[in-house]
């Protein structure tokens, strides 16, 4: 009689890197012939950890390199403990647990939490890569999801429909330092919503589907611009990260130069000790340039291909794109193009960066920033404002959003000329952008508006600078207006809000004579007028 793994086969979909296009891991997917071998292990914690240990036999009988994503039940691992069938095939394959990342997915009612997590903890000190799967489309406990402090955080692509709980989870995957990834993405549309909401890795058939044999290419959209916000201190590093290749730091130089060889697209080797810990890189180039030299063979084959390697380049999780290229121009002139490890909190790899990576997409961000600039003040315009409006109320932040203009600019123009008026607002601006502070954003949005995103602690030293500043054009004298909204978290939904809040303290600003300061809050009425002649007036109008 055929064992019920004679019904099973499994497909591989790979896991998509939304910024490089490149082809992260491999998620594994049990393919039953016949009967619901699926319910069946949702039932049996025995036969689904069975499952896992078998999907990674498959992907060792396909001698892939990537990562690999295995799916486990919540009560799997609540049940077993460690997983040892999955740990005794990962050990047999000749795989690394961290090359390795448990895909943990609903139901979650029932399941003994205190046993989930304590099997989750015994599997991260093994190595094991963690992941919260189907959220969105399950019953994860958000208590639970916070508890588990996954690595990667999976969302079914139809919650891109509820784009504030997207970025909820967003600011919570930031918080836990994990990735965001959004499953079941079939249309170009879903792809820019995903990358818009700020993932960082997707899957679905509109890149591959899943199939008997790793996909090595896959289709990804090209990316809308301006779609994927670059944040002022630069993208993270997470958003570049490609798979390591992993070799014992006892490998042989013979052993390295067969996977080299075998693998094209391999750009370098990373030797790393019992723990993960990169502690010798080998660049590929120099590496092979070494083992066919004369005799290069003969000498290097069956020794330690350590000898070869070079001092590994580390960056932590947490770094952005410039902190990897200050390491690449702090070393070797002809190390720059090694590959940088990139580590987890324990010094473990998670994979590598590339160079080329870095400088296209940064090169592609400085030419869209450049194209959004104000010809006349080189500011940026209101674009980067309201995204950065956006993603401080993503992350609850509390922020004042400020408008700033000209008072009776058109008379300026008239009477002084346009180039006077001109030499005026640039003027004006670089007034804004030496007063600002290091989290202070400003834009001119055309003619003599200005916007200025802020921290509440900065408005005071910010509006003295420019306000009490003796302006003029063509000799005559010039006063500025000030509006400003306090926006606490939860006082607007976004940037279209927060504007909407502004527009009638803008109105009020210009009904003051002289150099002018209204200052409102969310969600509450009235305003506070801090300069301006008449304050006391308006001040009661207000009230």
């Amino acid at each position: 009689m055929p064992s019920w793994t004679d019904t099973v086969r499994f497909a591989f979909q790979p896991v998509v890197n939304l910024t490089t296009g490149g082809v992260a891991a491999l998620e594994i997917l049990a393919r039953p012939e016949a009967g619901d071998i699926l319910a069946q292990a949702r039932r049996d914690p025995e036969l689904d950890g069975r499952l896992a240990a078998l999907a990674i036999q498959s992907a060792a009988r396909k001698g892939t390199l990537l990562p690999l994503h295995v799916n486990v039940f919540a009560g799997t691992p609540a049940d077993l403990g460690g997983l040892a069938a999955l740990r005794e095939a990962v050990r047999a394959a000749g795989r690394l647990p961290w090359e390795v990342t448990v895909d943990i997915g609903p139901p979650y009612t029932h399941v003994p939490q205190h046993a989930l997590l304590e099997a989750v903890a015994t599997l991260r000190g093994d190595g094991f890569r963690i992941c919260a799967d189907g959220v969105g489309d399950g019953d994860v406990p958000l208590r639970l999801l916070t508890d588990l402090a996954p690595d990667l955080v999976k969302l079914d692509v139809s919650l891109l429909a509820r784009p504030a709980a997207v970025r909820a989870m967003r600011t919570l995957c930031e918080q836990l330092g994990a990735l965001l990834s959004v499953e079941g993405v079939e249309t170009e549309l879903q792809c820019a919503a995903a990358v818009s909401a700020g993932a960082q890795l997707a899957q679905g058939d509109l890149f591959a589907p899943p199939a008997r044999l790793p996909a090595a290419d896959v289709y990804v959209p090209a990316p809308s611009p301006g779609v994927a916000p670059t944040p002022p201190s630069g993208p993270s590093v997470l958003q570049f990260v490609r798979p390591a290749a992993l070799l014992p730091a006892t490998a042989s130089a013979g052993r390295v130069r067969a996977l080299l060889t075998g693998s094209p697209d391999v750009s370098g080797v990373l030797l790393v000790d019992a723990a993960g810990i990169p502690v010798r890189s080998v660049h590929r180039s120099r590496f092979l340039l070494s083992m066919s030299g004369p005799y290069g063979h003969a000498l290097y084959a069956d020794r330690p291909a350590a000898k070869l390697g070079d001092p590994p380049r580390t960056v932590g999780v947490d770094a952005t794109a410039w902190e990897v290229l200050d390491v690449v121009a702090d070393g070797e002139r002809d190390r720059t193009s090694d590959d940088v490890a990139v580590v987890d909190r324990y010094g473990r790899c998670v994979g590598v960066v590339r160079l080329a990576d870095l400088v296209r997409a940064l090169s592609e961000s400085r030419v869209e920033e450049a194209a959004g600039l104000n010809p006349l003040t080189r500011l940026p315009g209101s674009d980067v404002i309201t995204t950065e409006v956006d993603r401080r109320i993503a992350h609850g932040r509390v922020f004042a959003l400020s408008w700033l203009d000209v008072d009776h600019f058109k008379r300026v123009n008239d009477g002084a000329g346009f180039a006077a008026g001109d030499e005026l607002i640039r003027a004006v601006g670089r007034a804004l952008q030496l007063a600002a502070s290091e989290a202070t954003r400003v834009g001119h949005i055309g003619g003599d508006d200005f916007l200025v995103l802020a921290d509440p602690d900065t408005l005071d030293p910010l509006a003295s600078s420019v306000l009490d500043a003796p302006w003029s054009a063509g000799g005559q004298p010039v006063t500025l207006s000030l509006a400003t909204i306090l926006c606490a978290p939860g006082s607007v939904s976004d940037h279209r809000q927060a504007a909407a809040c502004l527009a009638p303290l803008k109105q009020a600003a210009k009904s003051l004579s002289g150099a002018s300061w209204v200052l409102g809050r969310a969600g509450l009425p009235g305003h506070e007028v801090r300069r301006g002649s008449g304050a006391a007036q308006a001040q009661a109008q207000a009230g």
